[in-house]
Order: C-alpha cells, then sequence, then structure tokens
C-alpha cells in the first residue's frame, strides 16, 4: 500500500529539497483512469440516449434530466469537496469518490423510469465531484515544479480522450447489450481506480490547514447549481418562473459569495485571485473551450447517427480522429509552451478551435463523413495545444495547502463552460432546425400536429417520416405515394437538420472568436 507522504504535504510546506515520490509516474496512471471515466460518464450517454428513451418512454424533457442530472451536482459540489480533501485527505476524497460513482452506476443499470435514472446520474455527479478535483490536486502534490506541466499535459489528453472514447465504448457494448451496460462499465474500472489509489496513489493533505470556511463553501454550492439550473432549464424548457428563479438565486448567492469570500480570513476561494490576468484569461480560456467543444459535439453525434445512418459504434469510430489530434496537440504543447510561452499556444489553439467551427459552417443536405474529419482533427489538435497551458497556471496559482481548490476552480470552470455550451448551442440548434423544417415542408400539406411533433428532435422528425411511409397498407392503391411523401419529409428532416448545424457551428465560431480576443488580450506576454 502506497503510505509514503508526499513531499511537502505532510512535514511542511518548505521541504522542496526532499526528493520526489518514486512511483509518481504509476500514480498519474491511476488518475487518469479515475479522470477517464467520470468524462466518458457524460459523453457515453450521447449515443446511448436513443435506446434508453425507446426502453424508458423518456419525453425530450426526461432525457435533458437524465443527461444534466450529473452535470448539476458535479459543478456545484467541487470547490467544497477540494477543500475537504486539502485539509483532511486528497487520496480519501479519490477513494469515497470512486465508491460512490460506481454505487450510483450500479443502480442506473438497475432502475427501469426516468426518475431512477436521473437519481442515479445525480449520485454519480457527487462522486465526479470528489473524484474530478482530487485527481489534480493529488497529480500537483505528487509532481515536482519541473515535471508538473508534463504530468498535466498527460492528465490533459486523457480528458481529451474521454471525450471522443465515450461514444465508441459505448457504441461498442451496444451492438450486443443495452444502455444498462453503459452504466455497469464503469464498475470494474472503478474497482481497478481503487486497487491503484491504495497501492499507487500516495496519501497527501496540506501541512497546515485552518478551519473550512464552509459558509464560502455552501454559497459556492447555492449559487453555482442555481446557475447550472439555470443554463439548462431556460433554453430548453422556456424562461418560466423556475429559470427566472434560478437566476435570481445564483445572482444574489453569487453576490454574497464573492463579499464573505473577500471578508473571510480564510476564504475557500480567494476571489482577489482573479484580478490577475494570468488566472482569470486561464479560466475564461477553459470555460470557453469546453462551451465550443461540448456544444459541438452534442450536435455532431446527433448528425452522424440521425442524418448519416450511423449506428452507436459507427458513430463512436468517427470520432476517433478528435481523440487523435488531442494527443498529437498535447505533444506539440509540450514542446512548444516552455519554448514559445503560454499566450502563444493557448491563442493558437482557440484560433484553431474557431477555425474548426467555422468549417463546420459548410456543412448542408449533402455532405458526408468526410466533410467532418478535417474539422474533428483541428478541434482535437486545438483542445491539446490550449487546455494544458491553462490548467498549470491555474493550478500554479494556488499554494501547496490549496491544491484541491485549485483543481476545482479548474474543473468548474470546465464544466460551466460544458453547460453553457449544450445549452447555448443546443438552444441555437433546435430553434433553427425548427424554423428550417417549418420551410421546408410549407406547402406539402404536412398536418400541422405532425410538423409540431417533427420539431421537437431530429429523432421525433424520422419518426414522423416513418408514421408517413407506414400510414398506407402495403401493397395498396396509396403505398407509393406513402413512400414517396416519407421520403420527401425525411429529406427535409435530413437537410433542415444540416442547416441548422450550420447556423448553430456559425454562432459557435462568433462565441469562440471573441473569446479568443478576450484571452489573448487577457493573457501576459512571456516572462512577465
Amino acid at each position: 500500500m502506497a503510505t509514503t507522504a508526499i513531499r511537502g504535504v505532510r512535514d511542511g510546506e518548505g521541504t522542496a529539497e526532499a526528493p520526489p515520490y518514486a512511483r509518481r509516474w504509476w500514480a498519474l496512471g491511476v488518475l487518469c483512469l479515475s479522470l477517464l471515466i467520470i468524462v466518458m460518464a457524460n459523453t457515453a450517454l450521447t449515443v446511448a440516449a436513443p435506446d434508453m428513451t425507446h426502453d424508458l418512454g423518456l419525453s425530450s424533457a426526461d432525457l435533458q434530466w437524465v443527461i444534466d442530472a450529473y452535470t448539476v451536482p458535479y459543478a456545484a459540489l467541487m470547490l467544497l469537496f477540494g477543500a475537504i480533501g486539502d485539509k483532511y485527505s486528497r487520496r480519501g476524497a479519490l477513494v469515497l469518490g470512486l465508491v460512490v460513482f460506481a454505487a450510483g452506476s450500479v443502480a442506473g443499470s438497475l432502475v427501469d423510469s426516468a426518475n431512477g435514472v436521473i437519481a442515479a446520474r445525480a449520485v454519480m455527479g457527487v462522486g465526479a465531484a470528489m473524484i474530478m478535483p482530487a485527481t489534480l490536486s493529488l497529480l500537483a502534490a505528487s509532481f515536482p515544479r519541473a515535471e508538473r506541466a508534463k504530468a498535466i499535459v498527460v492528465w490533459t489528453a486523457t480528458a481529451g480522450l474521454a471525450i471522443a472514447a465515450g461514444p465508441l465504448v459505448a457504441g461498442a457494448l451496444l451492438e450486443n447489450h443495452g444502455w444498462s451496460s453503459t452504466f455497469l462499465i464503469n464498475v470494474p474500472v472503478a474497482v481497478l481506480a481503487l486497487i491503484g489509489t491504495f497501492t499507487l496513489v500516495p496519501a497527501s493533505k496540506a501541512a497546515a490547514h485552518g478551519r473550512i470556511d464552509y459558509v464560502g463553501g455552501l454559497l459556492s454550492v447555492v449559487w453555482v447549481a442555481a446557475l447550472v439550473y439555470m443554463i439548462i432549464e431556460g433554453p430548453h424548457f422556456g424562461w418560466g418562473v423556475k429559470a427566472v428563479s434560478a437566476a435570481v438565486v445564483a445572482g444574489l448567492a453569487l453576490l454574497a459569495f464573492v463579499v464573505w469570500e473577500l471578508r473571510h480570513p480564510r476564504p475557500v476561494l480567494d476571489v482577489r485571485r482573479f484580478t490577475d490576468r494570468g488566472f482569470a484569461g486561464a479560466n475564461l480560456a477553459v470555460a470557453l473551450f469546453f462551451l465550443a467543444v461540448f456544444g459541438a459535439f452534442y450536435y455532431l453525434t446527433q448528425h452522424l447517427q440521425f442524418v448519416l445512418g450511423y449506428n452507436a459504434l459507427e458513430t463512436g469510430v468517427r470520432m476517433l480522429p478528435l481523440a487523435g489530434a488531442v494527443f498529437v496537440g498535447s505533444a506539440l504543447t509540450g514542446f512548444l509552451t516552455p519554448r514559445l510561452g503560454m499566450k502563444v499556444t493557448v491563442t493558437a489553439g482557440m484560433v484553431g478551435g474557431t477555425t474548426a467551427l467555422a468549417l463546420l459552417t459548410r456543412i448542408d443536405a449533402g455532405s458526408s463523413y468526410g466533410d467532418l474529419v478535417a474539422p474533428l482533427a483541428i478541434l482535437g489538435l486545438a483542445i491539446g495545444l490550449a487546455l494544458s497551458p491553462c490548467t498549470d497556471a491555474i493550478m500554479g496559482a494556488f499554494p501547496e495547502s490549496e491544491l484541491g481548490v485549485g483543481g476545482a476552480v479548474n474543473d468548474t470552470s470546465l464544466e460551466l463552460g460544458g453547460s453553457l455550451g449544450i445549452a447555448i448551442l443546443g438552444s441555437v440548434l433546435a430553434n433553427s432546425y425548427s424554423s428550417e423544417l417549418a420551410s421546408a415542408v410549407r406547402g406539402t400539406g404536412l398536418p400541422a400536429d405532425a410538423l409540431a411533433a417533427a420539431q421537437d428532435s431530429v429523432g421525433a422528425g424520422y419518426v414522423v417520416a416513418q408514421r408517413i411511409a407506414e400510414s398506407a397498407a402495403p401493397g395498396g392503391a396509396g403505398a407509393a405515394q406513402a413512400a414517396e411523401s416519407a421520403r420527401r419529409m425525411a429529406d427535409a428532416v435530413g437537410g433542415a437538420f444540416s442547416e441548422a448545424v450550420a447556423h448553430t457551428s456559425l454562432v459557435g465560431a462568433g462565441v469562440l472568436g471573441i473569446g479568443t480576443l478576450l484571452v489573448a488580450v487577457l493573457l501576459p506576454k512571456r516572462g512577465r
């Protein structure tokens, strides 16, 4: 069992002369394995969603909350859990997180209702909120400063790999198993990570840590949870009482959090750090990048499955150019950042991400998978280039006693950006698709209720087309006409969604492009 204390953690902050932990690279493998399953838990669901919808009879609202029930506790609890891990045990936080995550996964595989799956996903999100900051804090504590950037490159490359590997693994499972297998696969991986944690990851906690600022921690939970809820509820379900109330709560709780943290002698997060240009720029870059990545991932997987007709496994395979390019970009940033500086590599990565989204604006009804390869590869390369320098800068802004909080700040920026991406770009996609489809079927005599059903989602549109084909008896006088009407409807649905992808990509490119300029202004020049 790995009982060796990490340098500068048990023996005091000033022990830089102590030798580094000997098995730190093995420990990094365990941390990356833990990271892999919590990121894949989100991306795998994108290809398992159709099967879940069919088996459980999920409405579009149910499906949205199956996805987002994981995100709300995940984003809201990280800061508080990171601070608790710093004080008591970072390795303990990782172990407990893996146990909770595995328990939620088992529950998710056994339930047979929408509410049951939503509850199980929420439990998994609580576990992920313990795991994510623990992986980064243990990484930073295990490696000497000279090696930390290299280790973070591996960590961010793993996160990028998990984004693309989730659909691939889920697709392979769905070939011969039901959607519950996408939950169960987490269990043996979590068990393996637990064994590795006890045998390879050293114990770690802050050498000197005062009382935890629980008031600040709870305020952070309230404002982040309310903000994420608003981001989900407003664009997808309308700006009614729930969304507006969540916005008010988020605003008031954020204000209270900032005031409290500024006045507290030992704040859970010193918000003054955000006045530092490098720290603010790095967090903004992480949030904007994952806004673009998760938003694009959300609509590209639908385009591959519904419009281009690939099954779950084929969809996962076709996301591999992104995963491979992440590793190339990570290797490049490990070589370039020490020579050119963080400002150059991060800005270059964000320019690459903007370019990838701009290329997706060319998608139309006649596009094939070949038109997606270059954007996917460029986006993966951009992720690899930009994210590890940002994460390294964020972690470097925190002392050894607050590494869990540092990891939580990085990961909260990531989650908020991803939630915004799915909400904002998903809303643009839905509105654009609905408008394009209405224009495409105008004058065809399609009943209003059928049009309304088809406008709900691209999957619903193809269901309407299928029903049109089945509306006439086989071999009857109207069978040929029904088949032709169904074909035209399917073409209209595919064309409308393709146009919506192009329009949404334009919006995403605009947001990321403006963000690139802001980040370039904020990040300091090399050596400053």
